[in-house]
């Protein structure tokens, strides 16, 4: 996607340490209209998977994942990150590492929410690890609904989360992938 290639080496700063930050674009601030377009874009990348609901996770991932539901007419369901008073009954629980806070967090999704024989995609910001990603695939699971796809705006290929999503088989789309961050801080896309 060319669009968010330009964005990110316009507005994005290699932190170093594999760390990228696109605070203006995605993870502190959104723009409407590109999150528009990339929902745009996963709606038509998985038209044919029968999507009933998108799993994602706090914070970052729910903007993206939102266009994609409103393209595709389909619930939004966040993993949450603290239990909120309001959340009772079976709950979901999983721990995923954290890259930029350097810890691990909870993802929490009221069982209300995920549907056993759904049709269900994963959509986050970053592939990554795949550590969080599969995290969110396993709460799939385990409310035995149907993992149709795995999507990400931002795939960094380094860190190999694309070689642990395959054995779920099934598509793993992205917007933008990228092959390297260098040292000097040059942030080099593939292909």
């Amino acid at each position: 996607m060319d669009e968010l290639k330009a964005r990110i080496l316009a507005e994005g700063q290699n932190l170093g340490h594999g760390i990228l930050k696109i605070d203006s674009i995605l993870n502190h601030q959104m723009d409407p209209l590109l999150m528009k377009h990339m929902g745009e874009e996963f709606a038509r990348r998985f038209a044919d998977k029968h999507v009933q609901r998108i799993l994602t996770a706090e914070v970052s991932g729910i903007g993206p994942a939102l266009m994609t539901g409103l393209v595709m007419n389909v619930p939004v369901v966040y993993a949450r990150k603290q239990k909120p008073l309001t959340m009772s009954g079976p709950v979901y629980l999983e721990v995923a590492p954290s890259h930029t806070k350097g810890g691990e967090v909870l993802l929490l999704v009221s069982a209300e929410f995920l549907h056993a024989g759904e049709n269900v995609l994963v959509l986050d910001d970053f592939l990554a690890s795949g550590q969080t990603i599969e995290k969110l695939v396993r709460m799939v699971y385990s409310a035995k609904a149907n993992l149709v796809g795995i999507a990400a705006v931002i795939e960094k290929l380094f860190e190999g989360g694309r070689e642990r999503m395959a054995k779920y088989g099934v598509p793993i789309e992205v917007l933008v992938s990228i092959s390297e961050m260098t040292d000097d801080g040059r942030i080099i896309f593939a292909n």
